[in-house]
C-alpha cells in the first residue's frame, strides 16, 4: 500500500507492504489522521525521504469509531450477520467452553451462574488475553482449537466491561471471521449491556453481560426438575385415569353376555358362520354360472369373428360362383353352337358347291368371269365350265335364246 502523510507545511511518501498492512484494523481513507510506526529512508531513485510503515492506527477514540462502522458495514455486506447463517443454542448442553481471561470478573461470574443453573454441565475454560496488542490473536486462535477438539456444544467468548480501547480486540476482523466460520454454537458476552462489539453481529446469539450468557447458554435445573415433577404428576394422573377406565370397561365385559354364556356365544357364531358359508357358497356358484355363460356366449361370438370359419363361408361362397360361372358358360358355349349350326347350314343351302352337287355348275368367260346370261358369249369363244368334281375348257359352237325369255 502506497501513501502520502501531510500536515499543513509538510508531506512524506509513505509504503507499507502486504506483511504489515494484513494487521491494519480499518480501512485507511483520505483525509483521515492516523498514528503510524516505521522507520524513514531515502529513495535513492528521486532522492527523497520515505516511510517504512510497519504499523497503522486512527489517532483519537473518533477514528475508533470510524474504524468500527466502517468494519461492520464492510462485514454487514459480506453477510456474516445474516440471521439465517446463526447456529442453534443446544436447550440442554453437556460440554460448555469459557473463552475469556481466567483472572476476571468475568469468568468468577459465568462459572457461579453455570454452577447455579445447572451443574451438571462440563465446563472448560480456554484462557485468552482480552485487552492489548496480542488480545485479537489470542481469543482467534481459542476459538479455532475449540473447533479442532469438537466436544463442545456451546462457547461462551467475552469478558467485563471497559473502555472502547479496553473491548477493542472484540472489534478485530480476525475475531468476527473466526466466530462466523465456528462449527460450534458461540454466545457474545463483552462489556456491559450498552456495549456493542463487532462480536456481537456476528456470535450467534448476544448476551449484554458473561452473568446473562451464562443464564443463556444453559437451562435452570431447578426449573426444569419442577417441570419435570409437573409432567411426573401429570402422567401418573393421566395413567390412572386410564387405569380406571380400562377397569370399568372390564368390569362392563364381565357382566356381559359372552362371559356369562361363553359356550352360547360360541354356538351362536358357529351358526352364523355356518350360514355365511353357505351364502358364500351360493353367491360363489351364481358368479361362477355367469361367468360360465358369459363365457359359451363369447366363445360363439368368437367362432362367428374366427378367421378360418370366415375363410370357410368364403369358399363356399366361391365354389358356388364357380358353380354358377360353369354352368352359365355352358349354357352359353350350348347357345353359340346352335347357333353356329343353324349358320352352318345357311351356307351350306347358299353355298355354289352344294348346289352344284346337285347338277349344277358355273361358266366362265375368257376373262374368268362367271357367265350369266348369253349376252356374254358368242359362238367360237372358249369358256370354263366348273362342275362339283374338276372343270372343262370349252368352245362355243352356237347360242340358243330360252324359250321363256
Amino acid at each position: 500500500m502506497y501513501f502520502t502523510l501531510k500536515d499543513e507545511n509538510t508531506r512524506i511518501q509513505g509504503v507499507m507492504f502486504a506483511g504489515d498492512n494484513r494487521y491494519i484494523k480499518f480501512k485507511p481513507e483520505d483525509g483521515m489522521k492516523v498514528l503510524i510506526r516505521g522507520e524513514v529512508t531515502v529513495y535513492e531513485a528521486y532522492g527523497q525521504y520515505q516511510i517504512y510503515a510497519k504499523e497503522m492506527q486512527p489517532d483519537g477514540i473518533g477514528n475508533l469509531y470510524l474504524a468500527f462502522e466502517e468494519l461492520k458495514k464492510r462485514l454487514e455486506l459480506e453477510g456474516l450477520f445474516a440471521q439465517e447463517k446463526k447456529k442453534v443454542i443446544p436447550k440442554f448442553p453437556e460440554h460448555i467452553g469459557i473463552i475469556t481471561s481466567p483472572t476476571g470478573a468475568a469468568i468468577r461470574d459465568i462459572l457461579t451462574t453455570l454452577k447455579r443453573r445447572y451443574p451438571i454441565a462440563r465446563v472448560t475454560i480456554l484462557p485468552v488475553l482480552v485487552q492489548g496488542e496480542q488480545a485479537a490473536a489470542s481469543i482467534t486462535k481459542a476459538i479455532q482449537q475449540a473447533n479442532l477438539v469438537g466436544d463442545f456444544d456451546v462457547i461462551i467468548a467475552g469478558r467485563g466491561g471497559g473502555s472502547i480501547e479496553d473491548l477493542w480486540p472484540f472489534n478485530e476482523e480476525i475475531v468476527a471471521r473466526a466466530i462466523f466460520e465456528s462449527i460450534i454454537p458461540i454466545i457474545s458476552a463483552v462489556g456491559h449491556e450498552t456495549d456493542f462489539t463487532i462480536a456481537d453481529f456476528v456470535a450467534d446469539l448476544r448476551a449484554p453481560t458473561p452473568t446473562a450468557a451464562a443464564e443463556l447458554a444453559v437451562p435452570h435445573l431447578e426449573e426444569l426438575l419442577e417441570r419435570l415433577a409437573v409432567t411426573k404428576g401429570r402422567m401418573i394422573r393421566a395413567m390412572n385415569e386410564r387405569i380406571a377406565a380400562r377397569k370399568k370397561t372390564l368390569q362392563h365385559l364381565q357382566k356381559s353376555y359372552a362371559f356369562r354364556y361363553p359356550r352360547q356365544l360360541v354356538n351362536q357364531k358357529e351358526q352364523e358362520l355356518d350360514r355365511l358359508l353357505d351364502k358364500l357358497s351360493k353367491e360363489m356358484t351364481r358368479k361362477l354360472d355367469t361367468k360360465k355363460d358369459k363365457f359359451i356366449q363369447l366363445k360363439a361370438r368368437l367362432k362367428k369373428s374366427h378367421p378360418a370359419a370366415q375363410i370357410s363361408r368364403e369358399n363356399e361362397h366361391l365354389e358356388r360362383l364357380i358353380r354358377g360361372l360353369e354352368r352359365a358358360a355352358m349354357k352359353r358355349m350350348n347357345e353359340k353352337r346352335l347357333q353356329l349350326s343353324n349358320t352352318v347350314t345357311t351356307l351350306n343351302a347358299l353355298n355354289p358347291l352344294k348346289v352344284m352337287e346337285r347338277g349344277y355348275s358355273l361358266v366362265y368367260n375368257e376373262k374368268q368371269r362367271l357367265v350369266k346370261s348369253i349376252n356374254q358369249i358368242g359362238p367360237g369363244d372358249t369358256i370354263k365350265v366348273r362342275l362339283t368334281d374338276g372343270s372343262l375348257d370349252c368352245q362355243v359352237w352356237g347360242i340358243e335364246e330360252s324359250e321363256n325369255k
